[in-house]
């Protein structure tokens, strides 16, 4: 808020010399004269001072008085006026809010004295523009239904420094209807993601906020200039458990079981991993070509195929699909390279009924799942998470 004006009382303080009545001495003299003290004048400072040029936008202007109190504080740029906070006892103002970029301001100060008599200052001033703006991409999509197990993923265009990652994280936001409790963890330097404490409750409502134009993410690289955002809404709770060494994968909607689906996962070397993974993406086609994870077009494990109801569950590329192939395998060996195959019809089921951030449980595997890859916030336990 502005403050233009303030009510102040003046004092004059008024010394008597002697404890005697005020007429005439014994001699018939006038007695001695009252004598009046005055207070110091106000003394203002303005921060920044006049002239200052390139000021951070994530500092604010700050205006302190001595001896004296604040009576009217503006601050303007082409005729828009910043906010800001009075201290109590007037004594000082601090603006809220981020500075425009290579803007000019002026401030305009007004102060009193304990007797009233006032005091001005002035100072302009213009703040820096940045050479550099990262932008950030923000997972779930804006309108999105998604499952119970889906984090709120923030990828950055640029790294943001360790030393500024608290200072991103107070202009982030996730507000939900009804409210649930969560945090932030950094999963690398360019991505954050929060997670509630336990899986979503289906039906809620989630917005996220990432307002980062006056925070610098790193030595002269800023946050974007406007304000990024999504809205989402949680559907149906929805939790496939993989066994596999029963080569089964059951799946289960709001706790009740509504289909066991026979699959078959990695083979010898290929292993699939353990753990808890979500769905990250929905795919009806997809090519997947073995040159991708270095295999060379003549070795035998080679392979370029095009499937079905491709569900991604890694960065490094298992996935939900339809192998038409192995269904001779399926619920009775592993044979796949890694990614867990069902039959057309029964992957199209489960292509039809999921969503992503659906949560896909893996077990009986002895490979681990690694830390990042996927979105992996449910494979440590909250404490783990907020630490």
């Amino acid at each position: 808020m502005q403050y233009r004006s303030l009510t102040l009382v003046g004092v004059v303080v008024t010394l008597v010399a002697g404890l005697t009545a005020c007429g005439p001495g014994e001699d018939g003299a006038a007695g001695p004269k009252p004598q009046t003290v005055s207070s110091p004048a106000a003394k203002i400072d303005i921060a920044p001072g006049d002239g200052t040029r390139k000021w951070r936008l994530d500092k604010p202007i700050a205006i302190s008085v001595l001896d004296g109190t604040l009576a009217s504080v503006s601050v303007t740029s082409k005729g828009h006026a910043l906010d800001g906070q009075l201290s109590p006892d007037q004594r000082s103002w601090k603006s809220i809010g981020v500075l425009k970029p290579g803007a000019e301001y002026t401030v305009s100060v007004a102060a009193a004295n304990q007797d009233g008599l006032k005091a001005t200052s002035t100072s302009s001033f213009t703040t820096l523009s940045p050479s550099a703006r990262a932008q950030v991409w923000m997972q779930p999509a804006a309108g999105s239904t998604v499952g119970v197990g889906m984090p709120v993923v923030l990828n950055f265009s640029a790294p943001v420094a360790k030393s500024r990652q608290a200072a991103v994280e107070k202009g982030l936001s996730v507000t939900s209807d009804p409210l649930v409790e969560g945090d932030w963890k950094w999963m690398t330097a360019q991505q954050v993601q929060w997670r509630p404490k336990a899986y979503w409750p289906s039906g809620v409502k989630v917005k996220v906020r990432a307002d980062l134009a006056g925070v610098e993410l790193a030595k002269g690289v800023w946050g974007a200039s406007k304000t990024a955002k999504t809205d989402f809404t949680i559907g149906s709770e929805m939790i496939s458990t993989v066994d596999v060494d029963k080569h089964t994968m059951t799946v289960r909607r709001g706790g009740k079981v509504i289909r066991t689906i026979p699959i078959t996962t990695g083979k010898a070397g290929y292993e699939t991993r353990n753990g808890v993974k979500v769905i990250m993406t929905h795919e009806a086609t997809r090519r997947m070509d073995a040159a991708s994870t270095g295999t060379d077009p003549d070795d035998p494990e080679y392979y370029n195929i095009l499937v079905h109801y491709a569900m991604r569950l890694t960065y490094s590329g298992e996935f939900l699909h339809a192998a038409p192939w192995s269904v001779g395998s399926q619920g009775r060996a592993n044979v796949s390279h890694g990614c867990t195959g069902m039959s057309m019809s029964n992957a199209q089921w489960m292509f039809d009924h999921s969503k992503i951030g659906d949560v896909v449980v893996y077990k009986n595997s002895k490979r681990p799942l690694e830390w990042g890859n996927g979105f992996t916030a449910w494979d440590v336990s909250y404490d783990k998470w907020t630490a």
